[in-house]
């Protein structure tokens, strides 16, 4: 019996449905003190709070630019309009601080002069604890959407920076010495040599580069703002409902999983010309 049931590649998702169930079952147990039920929440009224959310009531979002309203949006359950708004500052994020990073990565990085001049600052902005940015993008941008996704792509920047950084220093000198004997400009080494090294230390940081970028954004809505899951987290906070605190956890969690498996479909879309583990050892 051990022998179908021992942990393997065939059975893996039985093994961690099981740990899940065992989490669950001990919570469960644990809780029926009223006194630890206050502390730890129970996983019965947790499951039924996100149930709550996401089919009683509804939700509306307006869609707009500082005091002027483009459209506004409906949905079935106020918990859609919060997860969208979350959703909406992280792919921003995301999508800022990656582009930004590869730009200035590939700038420093083929620039030895500009390097050596910025490097101090550099090291000193990413030794920078980014939590106290967020009173002053708040006075910036005000608690709309803008002042999360500065803070977030404060977090997802020196991520994408450093891969892309390390990424073009990596590039083989024999490459890069054929290519140049092949007639190969600079533009067309930064296309066909550069960029192809530098993406590909990308793709290795976007699963790390998205979960920051959602940690960036669910933080700022906890230091303030009127909208989003953290919003949601906090008033519960306030008001010591710890259930509703677990359940907000909860959507965060499943969120992000579903996020991070978003930028995996995408990686092996993009990354096909990229060998898979073992190929290049095989010619």
């Amino acid at each position: 019996m051990w022998k179908y049931l021992k942990p393997n590649h065939k059975n893996i998702r039985f093994w961690q449905l099981l740990v899940l169930v065992v989490v669950l079952i001990v919570w469960h147990v644990a809780t029926r003190n009223p006194q630890t039920a206050f502390f730890f929440g129970e996983p019965i009224k947790v499951a039924q709070r996100i149930w709550a959310w996401f089919t009683v009531g509804s939700g509306s979002l307006e869609v707009g630019f500082g005091d002027y309203t483009f459209f506004t949006l409906s949905f079935p359950a106020e918990i859609y309009s919060h997860l969208l708004v979350t959703l909406t500052e992280t792919v921003l994020a995301f999508i800022i601080g990656t582009v930004s990073g590869l730009g200035i990565g590939l700038w420093l990085a083929l620039s030895p002069t500009a390097s050596a001049i910025l490097d101090p600052y550099v090291k000193a902005a990413n030794s920078m604890p980014r939590v106290i940015l967020a009173p002053i993008f708040a006075m910036w941008f005000g608690l709309g959407i803008w002042s999360k996704v500065a803070l977030a792509v404060t977090l997802v920047f020196f991520i994408v920076f450093f891969n892309v950084y390390q990424g073009v220093k990596e590039v083989s000198p024999v490459v890069l010495a054929n290519a140049r004997m092949l007639g190969a400009n600079a533009r067309q080494l930064l296309r066909t040599v550069y960029l192809p090294s530098a993406t590909s230390w990308v793709f290795s940081s976007l699963h790390t580069s998205i979960g920051l970028a959602f940690v960036g954004a669910v933080v700022g809505e906890y230091l303030g703002s009127a909208r989003g899951v953290g919003y949601l987290i906090l008033q519960a906070e306030g008001t010591f409902d710890i259930n509703t605190v677990f359940a907000g956890i909860v959507v965060l969690t499943v969120f992000a999983l579903v996020l991070d498996l978003a930028v995996g479909v995408i990686e092996k879309r993009l990354m096909k010309w990229q060998p898979k583990s073992g190929e290049t050892e095989k010619l």
